[in-house]
């Protein structure tokens, strides 16, 4: 196994690419050493460990899967089923492009820092063009995407256009051509990962504004809350991550829904009687955030509150879109309310915390979380 080196980039480490298993053989007590070592060990290396086994055991899982479904059915008969859904994907997406009027459809999203997102669809006849020209150059923080993470993106989006349940898969691509610029969704990566732009909330957040970009310009559905609403906290003994749910967007003939996460998998959050037991904290509070939705002759979905207070000290991170930004709103429909969150000290004193935020908390001080709603569509009566 080569050398896995690591490096310090924004108060954090890369870690190189490192093989877990070579071979049959497992590499833990190398992957143990890289994750403890200085300048910024880990806090919790049974948990990282746990983590990084089941994600080995799960792609063992879909290997053990795929093999069984071959000793069943024959290699050739599992390898024809996945080109005809894959074709199958094609003919639908090409469908229902066809049904558009030929033209170009167009869309400018801006982080809540101002960064754009700017797209342009061209369809002619079964098939598109999609041009990210317009989009913001490297970010200087976190929110960089990928041409992967721009691809997810779309493909997507494109899966909601066709009229019939279809699984994800590269079929839908076939009918478009995609084009990236350089900046903040295909950034430069050096062989030096020190000097690499970071992309961690472009996974989570740049992705999800990104399919509201997509969405308005093809004026398929309201903005959905567009985040993930990242938290964490964690002290030297330890250290905590949860994503919060929020509202859906609307569309033609249907209401958003009310405290999901959309666009993303709808994780399951953590049981308040779990997370008070394993953690220094209390859950004050989570509760359906009444009237974040956008009006609209359908309504958006409504977001939630979720308030959490801490008895011992902690440093805290939030991560998140549509703080400055209000999810849009669809046909005459509404925008939702953005979200927001603040510090409340033990003291009475409130501390608003920004879309990207951090701040030390001391024994008594709460979290008050409130996120986006969706946005509505169509003029309400």
């Amino acid at each position: 196994m080569p050398p896995a080196a690591t490096r310090l980039i924004d108060e954090g480490v890369v870690i190189a690419p490192t093989k877990l298993v070579r071979r049959g053989e497992p590499h833990w007590e190398a992957i143990r050493r890289i994750l403890e070592a200085p300048p910024w060990p880990t806090r919790a290396i049974d948990d990282n460990l746990a983590d990084l086994r089941a994600a080995v055991a799960a792609n063992h899982a879909g290997a053990e899967a795929l093999r069984a479904m071959a000793a069943n059915h024959g290699d050739e008969t599992v390898a024809r089923y996945m080109a005809s859904l894959k074709r199958l994907a094609e003919e639908r997406i090409r469908e229902a492009l066809d049904r558009m009027p030929d033209g170009s459809y167009e869309a400018r999203e801006d982080l809540d820092d101002g960064s754009p997102l700017e797209v342009r669809v061209d369809v002619e006849g079964d098939g598109a063009r999609i041009d990210f020209g317009g989009s913001a150059g490297v970010h200087p923080g976190n929110l960089n995407a990928t041409p992967a993470i721009v691809r997810s993106a779309i493909i997507y989006v494109l899966r909601l256009m066709l009229r019939e349940r279809l699984p994800l898969n590269e079929g839908l691509m076939r009918a478009v051509s995609v084009r990236i610029p350089a900046g903040l969704l295909d950034p430069p990566f050096p062989e030096d990962p020190a000097e690499a732009p970071a992309v961690v909330g472009g996974n989570v957040e740049t992705s999800q504004r990104l399919v509201d970009t997509l969405l308005k310009g093809l004026g398929l559905a309201a903005c959905s809350q567009g985040t993930m609403n990242n938290v964490l906290f964690g002290n030297d003994r330890f250290g905590y991550y949860e994503t919060v749910c929020g509202g859906c967007g609307a569309g033609p003939g249907f209401d958003g829904a009310d405290a999901v996460h959309s666009h993303m998998t709808n994780t399951r959050i953590t049981d308040p009687e779990v997370l008070e037991h394993r953690y220094p904290v209390r859950v004050e509070r989570f509760a359906i955030r009444r009237g974040s939705g956008g009006a609209g002759l359908h309504h958006g979905g409504d977001g939630v509150v979720r308030e959490i207070a801490f008895l011992e000290p902690v440093e805290l991170s939030i991560l998140s879109q549509h703080r400055t930004v209000a999810p849009f709103g669809l046909e005459g429909g509404e925008p939702g309310k953005p979200g927001r969150q603040r510090i409340v000290r033990a003291s009475g004193a409130v501390e608003p915390l920004g879309s990207i935020d951090g701040t030390e908390v001391n024994a008594g001080d709460r979290l008050v979380l409130e996120t986006p709603g969706g946005g509505g569509y169509g003029k309400s009566g």
